[in-house]
């Protein structure tokens, strides 16, 4: 009797640890993590994350278990928000389970709504029947900035041609309240984030107008 007891607890152990983790099970727990970080609880990132795990976050930090464990802490008084698991795709082969998503955070500030939006992979494995997070990678999506106020009068000032190197010219131009750039034949709005610092919606870097030692614009960078 004893012995068929030992034979039934095995063959039961060795079943479970066969079974393998799915899409679903690694979302759930993932949104836990997100969850504990408005309160600052770190028992599910001791739990699901490997003593040997590396993280590197969309700040360029590379932290290590008991780096990335001590940076949960309850947010500031004034502060609240929540991030959602959104866009998953998974791949899960043998003792291996990669998960891509977005996050999408949403952020209170002292009444100040702010939103932000990252994609992380994570890369789970299993070790002594055991799912954890081995590696982390995050980017953030770049976003526009706010676009700021500026004296239409002041278009004049900019309008003009810039020569950035050799046959590399930058055409700038104003039509009514809005100032654009071309090149090429291709002509962008230019939207102000200050007075002399631009962008073009949905196109990382900004453009600057720089003033020489009388006030007058001499270079477009």
């Amino acid at each position: 009797m004893k012995l068929a007891l030992v034979i039934i607890f095995t063959t039961t152990l060795a079943y479970t640890e066969d079974v393998p983790i799915t899409q679903d099970e690694l979302v759930r727990r993932t949104q836990e993590l997100y969850d504990a970080i408005v309160p600052g609880n770190q028992a599910p990132w001791k739990k699901y994350f490997a003593d040997d795990c590396i993280f590197s976050d969309e700040k360029g930090r590379t932290l290590d278990k008991t780096k990335l464990v001590a940076d949960i802490t309850p947010v500031p008084a004034g502060y609240s928000g929540s991030i959602k698991v959104d866009k998953v795709q998974s791949r899960i082969v043998s003792n291996t389970a990669v998960l891509s998503y977005d996050a999408n955070e949403t952020e209170t500030i002292f009444g100040q709504n702010l939103t932000a939006r990252y994609h992380i992979t994570d890369t789970w494995l299993r070790r002594n029947g055991e799912w954890q997070i081995i590696a982390s990678q995050a980017h953030r999506y770049y976003e526009d900035p706010a676009t700021g106020k500026i004296d239409p009068k002041k278009f004049g000032d900019f309008i003009g041609t810039y020569e950035l190197a050799a046959d590399q010219t930058r055409s700038v131009t104003a039509e009514g309240e809005n100032l654009f750039v071309e090149r090429k034949g291709k002509k962008e709005q230019l939207f102000p984030e200050t007075s002399d610092l631009f962008f073009r919606k949905g196109v990382e870097g900004r453009i600057l107008f720089r003033y020489d030692a009388h006030g007058k614009i001499d270079a477009l960078i």
